[in-house]
């Protein structure tokens, strides 16, 4: 009768896999002795080639180049939004810009009913952590990250505060931390530009990472560390906040020095930036050394990725070094160099060494995913699927999204959208649609629009699908040409 059973099960099973799920008796959480631990690292404003793994030329990233080497890397993979809090909140949530709560750079707050990937890896006995940028709420709101599932935290909680990379004073849980830096004079949520400059930002992240990981070694825990590198310090050059011309930065890519860099003959703003990147790729492999040290690097899954595309903000041109990696666009387009984003897992002994994958991802992919592997119970309403099969190198059991979709509140409005090989975008909101093929045209040159008018068709019929009205975010309406009343 056992026997009996398992054969029914098993078939079951097959059949389960042909329509695309995965059975349950194959999932890694029941043939794991503990869930994994989870480190999830996000650079700011990273562009698609700025690794070395990604083809970047010049600027050296020897440590996540080897986590690539050893791990798995997505070649399709999105970012949330073209801008940090949209973005952010997609990550968190696991819903798209067309119905989550934050869908752009405003100062809301997460709200108590928006459930977040800390509160429920927490609810299947994680420790969490969020070190680095938040972005999502504010001093004494509901969105401070201690409220949405977060143990511990300690960073920037306003993102025009994170600017800065020497502030006055830093969020440990729901509390400031003085720092020694001097910023004269300093705006409302610490944003400025330091004369006297102590501690780097980015620095203490890393420490407090490696104090944390060490503490919280014996039981599972996930880390959100949210780096600000390499994002510009966009005050750095407003005569408001440097009014001498004399003194004023050159540029506002802020970085105690040029390192390997110094001798370079290029602007400092890129020499700046360079060296940003390395200090980002030093700090990461610093990371991994310690779960090597601590006995944990077999049991830790790192991921890693940014935000959005390059920015060209703080004197930085992003042409200078291809950062989109030969996409269209970069931050605040919803073309491929905006959204399109690095991908790293590693988890040795568990994702395969050395694979590359063209499994299309994105941010919202990422609370199933980490659910599943903590064998936590997934949300309903997601926007998301696991990419458990693609991580451990079963891509023939993955499932497929139906579409992604995304949204943009500035410059009069932008939406896009992926739908298999085929990528919309309307530039205004609801404007004409461009037609791409990224199969055959990954640099979004050709429109195809008047070739395709089915497929304009349905385009338009699954953004209308994945959009929801909301009071705070109306519709932006195009401006009138000139001449026109």
């Amino acid at each position: 009768m056992p026997y009996v059973r398992l054969t029914i099960y098993s078939l079951g099973c097959a059949l389960a896999l042909g329509w695309g799920l995965i059975c349950p008796a194959q999932t890694l959480a029941q043939t794991q002795s503990r869930p994994p631990n989870v480190i999830l690292i996000l650079a700011d404003d990273l562009g698609y080639g700025d690794l070395g793994c990604y083809g970047q030329k010049h600027i050296r990233t020897p440590h996540l180049d080897q986590l690539a080497a050893e791990g798995l890397r997505f070649t399709q993979f999105y970012a949330g939004s073209t801008v940090c809090a949209p973005s952010r909140c997609v990550l968190m949530t696991g819903l798209h810009t067309g119905h989550c709560y934050i869908r752009g750079n405003a100062r809301y707050d997460l709200r108590p009913e928006d459930r977040t990937l800390a509160e429920i890896l927490k609810s299947a006995g994680y420790a969490t952590a969020h070190i680095g940028k938040w972005g999502l709420g504010h001093e004494g709101s509901t969105g401070m990250p201690t409220r949405k599932g977060f143990d511990y935290f300690f960073g920037y909680l306003d993102q025009v505060h994170a600017h800065n990379y020497f502030p006055t004073f830093l969020i440990r849980n729901e509390g400031r931390v003085r720092l020694d830096n001097v910023v004269r004079p300093e705006g409302k949520y610490g944003e400025g530009i330091a004369s006297v400059r102590r501690h780097y930002s980015h620095d203490l992240f890393t420490d407090e990472a490696l104090r944390w990981i060490t503490q919280h070694r014996d039981k599972p825990f996930f880390l959100y560390l949210g780096y600000t590198i390499p994002h510009a310090n966009n005050e750095a050059l407003n005569p408001k906040y440097v009014p001498s011309a004399e003194s004023r930065p050159t540029h506002g890519m802020e970085v105690p020095d040029f390192g390997i860099y110094r001798d370079k003959s290029w602007p400092e703003s890129e020499r700046a930036f360079a060296a940003m990147i390395t200090r980002l790729d030093h700090d990461v492999g610093r990371l991994v050394a310690r779960l090597r040290e601590l006995g944990l690097d077999k049991d830790t899954l790192v991921l890693f990725s940014s935000d959005n595309g390059p920015h060209a903000e703080g004197g930085h041109d992003p042409s200078f070094f291809q950062s989109s990696g030969g996409l269209r666009g970069g931050k605040r387009d919803l073309y491929e160099g905006g959204i399109r984003v690095p991908f790293i897992a590693w988890w040795p002994g568990t994702i395969p060494a050395g694979k590359v994958t063209a499994q299309v991802g994105w941010f919202a992919d990422l609370v199933p995913t980490l659910a599943e592997l903590a064998r936590a119970q997934v949300p309903e309403r997601l926007d998301g699927i696991s990419l458990v099969p693609t991580l451990l190198g079963r891509e023939h059991r993955q499932r497929q999204h139906r579409y992604l979709y995304w949204e943009f509140y500035e410059r009069g409005g932008a939406q896009a959208i992926r739908w298999g090989k085929w990528k919309g975008v309307c530039r205004p909101f609801w404007g004409q649609l461009e037609l791409y093929d990224l199969e055959n045209d990954p640099a979004e040159s050709r429109d195809l629009a008047d070739r395709h008018p089915d497929i304009v068709a349905e385009l338009r019929r699954l953004m209308k699908e994945a959009h929801e009205p909301s009071p705070l975010w109306p519709v932006p309406q195009p401006k009138p040409s000139p001449g026109r009343r």
